[in-house]
């Protein structure tokens, strides 16, 4: 009997669509299907790993506890809340079994034989093991899957588990970037929890690089001659750096030594350019969220339709698809337009193109799935972003089936004066651009940028003088950071997406912000992106080292203890480096916190810190934690007054009218000692010290 081991229900579902039931025979092999619900196992806390006598000491944050030892760490599993059920009957379907075929998702990460391997070792099994390797969950790819399962040697011997089992480790021991940086923010006033990582602290950095350059852009106008055709096509001069004809004002430009002369067409050649690359889920989730959709909704809503395999495995790698995926498809072509609005006869070009189509891989590039809805509506189930979804993917892989673009690049120059040159691309046949044009949809207009001339020369051209100026730095976009990360083989599409949406949920605690594409960092993130200047966490050169030393321990050529202690020495030289970049956190002024009043004591902005904060306080005031990590006032006239007064939580309105000395209207809502509700006014007591005093009627009574 052969247990086969899916990762979660609705994978067990279509396992048994394939193979004809959840348990009997296939290929004259005997089965029986189960499902884990994702991850059921995980690392315990820190304070779990270390010997008792520690644990206490680990529960505190505090630069003094860090680099931990983890030398000392046991690293302890424990199921995870509300598995034990999934543990329980694993074990029950276990008895009797003579091999277990692990058949959860084939990762690029590992992460599939990781969660098979420590749910199988929770219940004690060391017995046979096989794999299967599906490309998705279609019933001929899990029946060819099923035939073709490889035996697998003991757990440890898996290279795939061993990969996910050391990224697993790192990033446990990588909490030491949170508490350090939150340890440091906290030291200089900002009471904030910095969430640092292997990746988000990268996407973080770039961004905030970026934002720096681009709000730091100071336009520059230059004015120089330029000549005009009657077809609007512009000839100019090649500009180097020293040449003096080009000035800083219109009135310098002397346009009496030109006139009008005639054009001379230098050359013409036809040209043509291929279709672009297969989009993959962050180069997908860029373009959705120019409509509206955040990377969350685009990840749960994927994984929905792939699951009824309406598209291709999300969690890819592959930039290609496979002469087997290419063929599968082929038949559906016809199909897909009509679902999506395409001509079917501009595709084509229905044999496979080398650029697109090669042998190897996996799971292959996004793409439509074997499933093919009958219209857009029927996507409706699966989220308000399915239709977006399908229609871009879709496109995307039909305009491979199309023909290239063709052009005529024609250059040519002003007769009378030859230094003036220019260059057209006139359209001869549209192609695949008439489908889906993905370089152009990961491209984003930029500021200052000259407009390339599109149309036939004419017979004259005029001279003119033209005003321009230096292009301002991109923007940071989804797609910008997409193209970043990807320059540095930084995390899969998926990995890039799933990050950057966990990243800007959790407003208190978000790092960036997304809007139609456009991101920008939350208070916090800017607190995070000041602390990393010069860190290694940040550094994407060292975080693709990271990941291909991870890649090596997969393939054995590395120590997997020797990786995951790398992170002391990483953690080492980023707390020193994160303390001096703390000194400058005082630039960011009252960062996460809203200016309620001004302080009666000294006249400064007093602040609500935020949600967790239980008072507002002046912003003079500054301290930090001494070795007891107790918090300790250093500068500041120490004003703060109480954002709740006897169980009823004041409105920024009532605590600015306090802090101008006035007395509020009547609140209702306090509650007295003995839990009687009462009503009154409320005033700043005349000492300053921040406490409030009740005004109640003439009477003297509570209302």
């Amino acid at each position: 009997m052969i247990l086969i081991l899916a990762e979660k229900p609705s994978a067990k579902r279509n396992f048994a669509k394939a193979l004809d039931g959840t348990s009997g025979t296939h290929g004259g092999s005997q089965y029986k299907i189960c499902a884990l619900r994702g991850h059921v196992m995980g690392l315990l806390p820190p304070d779990k790993q270390v010997p008792a006598e520690q644990s206490e000491a680990m529960q505190k944050w505090s630069l003094e506890g860090l680099p931990w030892d983890l030398g000392q760490f046991a690293w302890k599993k424990g199921v995870l809340k509300g598995c034990s059920d999934v543990i329980s009957e694993l074990k029950r379907e276990l008895a009797g079994v003579d091999e277990v075929c692990i058949a959860t998702d084939v990762d690029p990460s590992g992460e599939g034989e990781l969660l098979a391997w420590e749910a199988l070792e929770k219940c004690g099994w060391h017995g046979k093991t096989s794999r299967m390797y599906f490309t998705d969950e279609a019933p001929a790819s899990v029946q060819k899957a099923f035939k073709g399962r490889k035996m697998l040697g003991a757990m440890e011997e898996d290279g795939d588990f061993v990969k996910a089992h050391v990224r697993e480790r790192w990033d446990l021991a990588s909490m030491q970037f949170v508490r350090a940086a939150t340890c440091i923010a906290r030291d200089h006033g900002f009471h904030t929890v910095v969430r640092e990582g292997r990746l988000k602290s990268v996407m973080v950095k770039l961004t905030g690089d970026q934002l720096e350059v681009y709000n730091g852009y100071v336009k520059k106008p230059f004015f120089e001659a330029r000549f005009r055709d009657e077809n609007g096509n512009v000839f100019a001069r090649t500009y180097e750096d020293g040449d003096e004809w080009r000035f800083d004002s219109a009135e310098k430009v002397d346009l009496a030594a030109l006139h009008e002369s005639a054009v001379v067409e230098d050359s013409r050649a036809k040209k043509h350019t291929a279709p672009g690359k297969l989009l993959d889920l962050a180069g997908l989730s860029g373009i959705l969220a120019r409509r509206g959709h955040k990377p969350a909704d685009v990840l749960a809503c994927y994984q929905k339709m792939y699951e009824d395999q309406v598209v291709s495995y999300p969690r890819t790698e592959d930039k290609q698809i496979t002469p087997e995926q290419f063929n599968e498809l082929l038949p559906l072509v016809d199909r897909i337009c009509a679902v999506v609005g395409v001509d079917p006869d501009i595709c084509s070009h229905r044999t496979a193109r080398k650029t697109h189509v090669k042998e190897g891989g996996a799971h292959g590039a996004n793409r439509p799935g074997p499933n093919v809805p009958a219209a857009l509506a029927a996507l409706d189930a699966y989220g308000k972003c399915a239709r977006d979804i399908y229609v871009v993917l879709a496109k995307n892989y039909l305009s491979m089936l199309a023909e290239d673009y063709e052009y005529e690049l024609v250059k040519a120059h002003v007769a009378d004066f030859p230094e003036f040159t220019g260059s057209t691309q006139i359209p001869l046949s549209r192609g695949f651009k008439a489908i889906f044009d993905s370089d152009a949809s990961q491209e984003e207009a930029q500021e200052g940028a000259e407009k390339e001339n599109t149309a036939e020369f004419g017979k004259t051209a005029t001279p003119f003088c033209f005003e321009g100026a230096n292009k301002r730095p991109q923007k940071p976009t989804m797609k910008w950071l997409t193209k970043r990360l990807e320059k540095y083989n930084v995390g899969t599409g998926a990995t890039r997406t799933s990050t950057l949406a966990e990243i800007t949920k959790d407003e208190d605690r978000a790092l960036m912000r997304e809007k139609k594409g456009t991101l920008s960092l939350t208070d916090c993130g800017a607190v995070s992106y000041k602390l990393l200047g010069g860190c290694q966490i940040a550094s994407p050169e060292a975080t693709e080292r990271l990941f291909n030393q991870m890649e090596a321990v997969g393939r054995f050529e590395l120590d997997a203890n020797d990786v995951v202690n790398s992170v002391t020495d990483m953690v080492v030289h980023d707390i020193e480096v994160m303390k001096k970049n703390g000194e400058k956190l005082g630039s960011l002024g009252p960062v996460g916190s809203k200016v309620v009043g001004k302080c009666p004591r000294c006249g400064a902005d007093v602040i609500d810190r935020g949600s967790k904060a239980k008072t507002c306080s002046c912003s003079s005031n500054k301290g930090k934690r001494d070795k007891c990590g107790k918090w300790v006032q250093t500068e500041g006239c120490g004003f703060e007054i109480w954002k709740s007064v006897a169980g009823k939580k004041l409105t920024a309105a009532q605590l600015g009218k306090l802090l101008e000395g006035g007395t509020t209207g009547k609140i209702s809502g306090f509650k007295s000692k003995t839990g009687k509700e009462f009503s009154a006014k409320l005033k700043l007591a005349a000492d300053k010290s921040g406490k409030v005093e009740f005004v109640f009627d003439e009477k003297g009574k509570r209302k």
